[in-house]
C-alpha cells in the first residue's frame, strides 16, 4: 500500500498549474490546476464544451497556454526555464518556447488515443504499432516490429497483424491505437473520449483494454461520458464545467455525494 508520505515525496506524474487558454475571446480554459501522481487513474467528467479534450491538448502541447504551464514527471512541456539551475518556484515567470523538434521528442513521452483513431490507412496494423519506436530512433525495424506483435496481442489484435485498418471494426482499430500509444513506454497515456466514435456495441472491447492499463499501474487521464466506466477504474474524478475544475475528489464522493450543486445537476442527467 502506498502511503501519504510517500506519496508526498514521489514526483508527480503530471502538473498543471494555473493553465489558460482562449480562442479568439472565448475562454476554454480558466485557471487549470491538476495534479497526477504516478500509477494513477484520473477521469475527467463534464458537459460537451466544458474544456475536457482542450485541457489534454494543452497537456501535450497540442494546444499552447496563453497563461500557465504544464509539466510531466517534473518536466515542463513545450517550454524551458530561462536560467540554468533555476529552481521551479523562483523560474517558473519567465519560460522560453522550445523547438518543434524538441517539443515533438517530447510528446514522444506521452501517449494520446485519440476519439477517430488516426492510423494510418496505407499501413498494416503490424506497422502502424510499430511506426513510432522506428521514426524516434528507439528502436531498430525487427526490434520494433517484435514489441508491436506483443501489444496487439495484449490488446486481443495478434492475429490481425497483417490487416488494413479499413478492414478492422472501429473497437479493433481503437484497440491498435492504444497499442500504438504503449509502444513509445509513456510515462502517461492520455484519453480523448475514446469510445465516442464507436458503436454501442463496441464500447465494452475497448474500455476492457483500459480497464487492464489501470489495474496494471498505467497514469491514465481519460476524458470520457462513460459514467460507470469512470466509477470502476478512476482514483479521482474530476468534474469540469465552463472551463474550470468544479470538484474532484475519490469517485464515491464526486458521483454519489457530490458537494457543488453544478455537479449534482450534470450528474442528475447523466445518471
Amino acid at each position: 500500500m502506498t502511503t501519504t508520505d510517500t506519496l508526498e515525496t514521489t514526483p508527480a506524474a503530471l502538473e498543471v498549474h494555473d493553465v489558460h487558454k482562449w480562442y479568439g475571446t472565448h475562454r476554454v480554459l480558466d485557471g487549470i490546476d491538476l495534479t497526477v501522481r504516478p500509477g494513477e487513474v484520473t477521469v475527467v467528467i463534464g458537459p460537451s464544451g466544458s474544456g475536457k479534450s482542450t485541457l489534454l491538448r494543452v497537456i501535450n502541447h497540442l494546444e499552447k497556454p496563453e497563461i500557465g504551464h504544464v509539466s510531466v514527471g517534473g518536466e515542463p512541456i513545450g517550454v524551458r526555464r530561462n536560467g540554468v539551475g533555476v529552481p521551479p518556484a523562483e523560474g517558473w515567470g519567465r519560460l522560453k518556447e522550445l523547438s518543434e523538434r524538441a517539443i515533438l521528442a517530447q510528446r514522444s513521452r506521452i501517449g494520446f488515443v485519440f476519439q477517430n483513431f488516426n492510423l494510418f490507412p496505407h499501413l498494416t496494423v503490424l506497422d502502424n504499432v510499430a511506426a513510432a519506436p522506428v521514426a524516434t530512433g528507439r528502436l531498430n525495424r525487427p526490434e520494433a516490429r517484435e514489441l508491436a506483435r506483443e501489444l496487439l496481442t495484449r490488446v486481443g489484435l495478434g492475429d490481425r497483424t497483417g490487416a488494413y485498418p479499413r478492414q478492422l471494426s472501429g473497437g479493433q482499430q481503437q484497440r491498435v491505437a492504444i497499442a500504438r500509444a504503449l509502444a513509445l513506454r509513456p510515462g502517461i497515456i492520455l484519453f480523448d473520449e475514446p469510445t465516442s466514435a464507436l458503436d454501442p456495441e463496441l464500447v465494452g472491447e475497448v474500455l476492457s483494454v483500459i480497464k487492464d492499463l489501470a489495474t496494471g499501474g498505467t497514469t491514465l487521464v481519460i476524458v470520457t461520458h462513460e459514467i460507470g466506466f469512470a466509477r470502476e477504474v478512476a482514483d479521482r474524478i474530476v468534474f469540469m464545467d465552463g472551463g474550470r475544475i468544479v470538484e474532484q475528489g475519490p469517485p464515491a464522493q464526486v458521483l454519489d455525494r457530490p458537494r457543488h450543486e453544478r455537479t449534482r445537476d450534470f450528474l442528475s442527467k447523466v445518471l
